[in-house]
């Protein structure tokens, strides 16, 4: 064996069964298609699951590669039926996986009908078997509301978006100055919607460690932009 190598863990977690829960990311606004040409050739050098990138990077050909995208991103205040069209242009274009924005600022004040409705929108737009992912902003949640009612508030709108046909909860843009994942936020997902919708811990996920503890609380997909360097961490 190989003594730089990470040596195999408790949890069973190598490198190849992470990786095939990444969703290996690149949406900054400077992007250009030779990144995101660059962007491709790393996933399926590495055995990712999915490639997102930024609408309009649409079409790309990710062949084997499950090719996600996000709408209403980063800031969630888009009208429904803006984000359900983009949506749907994107699933057009070759996307089989939308990551989709909520209004922040109305679930922080409780409204989360609202949310539900924006999400069912999408749906009607993206019917399945397009996947669904909707980003909750976690972080800002946690920071408005405090720790516990937080978690509530998550909770009850990871059952709404259930309600909505949703396929995933997630946790974090990346982009919001709050922050991004975190195993609280995670933990609660869990509890809600564990074992019935997916849960995609994504934002400030640097390192096998932190990848891993995400795991351990309940998530099932990893949003990456240094998908490489967490990999490295996992034994072969």
């Amino acid at each position: 064996m190989d003594a730089s190598a990470p040596a195999p863990t408790p949890d069973g977690l190598t490198r190849a069964r992470v990786a095939a829960m990444i969703d290996h990311t690149l949406l900054s606004p400077d992007s250009s298609r030779e990144d995101v040409q660059a962007c491709l050739a790393e996933a399926h050098e590495l055995g990712v699951k999915a490639v997102c990138v930024s609408p309009a990077m649409l079409p790309v050909r990710g062949e084997e590669l499950v090719v996600a995208t996000v709408a209403g991103f980063p800031s969630g205040k888009h009208h429904s039926l803006v984000k359900a069209m983009e949506g749907r242009l994107a699933v057009d274009q070759g996307a089989r996986e939308v990551d989709m924005v909520i209004d922040v600022g109305a679930a922080i004040a409780g409204l989360v009908d609202e949310v539900m409705a924006d999400v069912l929108t999408m749906r009607d737009a993206v019917p399945p078997p397009v996947v669904i992912k909707v980003i909750l902003e976690t972080a800002a949640l946690h920071k408005a509301l405090g720790d516990e009612a937080g978690d509530r508030r998550i909770e009850e709108l990871c059952h709404a978006v259930a309600k909505a046909g949703a396929d995933f909860v997630k946790t974090s843009t990346g982009f919001h100055p709050a922050g991004g994942a975190s195993v609280r936020a995670v933990e609660a997902m869990h509890r809600a919607v564990g074992g019935t919708l997916g849960i995609k811990a994504s934002g400030g996920i640097r390192d096998a460690d932190t990848a891993r503890a995400m795991i351990a609380a309940g998530a099932t997909r990893l949003g990456l932009s240094g998908s490489r360097g967490v990999l490295d961490g996992f034994p072969e």
